[in-house]
């Protein structure tokens, strides 16, 4: 059912605010880990900017995720390639039209053959198939240009590039163990229906920080795609109470 027009322009909104929040402040975390921080001097400070990076990182994927579903802009499909486009440089220099295409097969064949993103074997195997699929010649080019380029540029503080690349590597094991292998691996329990997917139930604050609830509502996700990733929670209590 389309939402009536002023809830979709609210729901744009919160949308665009949550985007830019999470953009902002991974920007704002970035610059300061590699121009400002004094990781041997303050190592307890060093490993909350790292595990606040990651995090962020994974929140920069959601954001491109949703907008390949054309959930942050509804109906303006240029403005979500924007953002997206946006948020996947600033993660790992991905291309937006690489995911996009990978992505959608995603969905249409979740849990198949025909899935780039699923493997019948186990999670480190699957984990390499998954960084395969999503980290060719192009990428890993403009991963090394980009490394590169900061080395330049950081001059003696260049070690500290490794606050983008650590956090990215961390945020892509974070985003498969917990929206793609833990949702869609085989087990006892069967899938739900055809999407081949799962939820895990755990407590909102614990869907939130392992994956912005990709993990924790992964089968809503499935049976709304358009759905942006904060509004998943209230779309299983709404299931449940009809």
């Amino acid at each position: 059912m389309r939402e009536p027009l002023g809830r979709r322009a609210d729901t744009t909104a919160i949308n665009l605010l949550l985007s830019a929040l999470i953009i902002l402040s991974w920007l704002a975390l970035h610059v300061y880990a590699l121009w400002f921080l004094d990781a041997p001097g303050q190592p307890l400070l060093a490993a909350i900017v790292l595990l606040g990076l990651t995090w962020l990182s994974v929140g920069l994927f959601i954001v491109a995720h949703d907008a390949m579903h054309g959930a942050v802009v509804p109906g303006r499909p240029g403005a979500n390639a924007v953002v997206g486009q946006l948020a996947l440089w600033l993660y790992a220099g991905f291309s937006w039209r690489k995911l996009i295409v990978k992505h959608m097969a995603h969905h249409r064949h979740a849990g198949t053959d025909d899935d780039p993103d699923f493997d019948h074997g186990g999670p480190l195997h699957w984990y390499a198939g998954f960084i395969r699929t999503y980290l060719g010649w192009r990428e890993a080019t403009v991963l090394g240009l980009a490394v590169l380029a900061y080395a330049l540029i950081l001059g003696p503080r260049w070690p500290y590039v490794a606050f983008w690349s650590v956090p990215s590597i961390l945020a892509s094991m974070q985003l498969f163990v917990f929206g793609t292998w833990l949702p869609h691996r085989r087990g006892d329990d069967p899938f739900p229906d055809r999407h081949n997917a799962r939820s895990s139930r755990v407590s909102i604050p614990v869907s939130l920080l392992t994956c912005f609830h990709f993990g924790g509502y992964h089968h809503e996700h499935h049976l709304h795609p358009t759905v942006p990733w904060w509004r998943l929670p209230g779309t299983r209590r709404k299931k449940e109470r009809t």
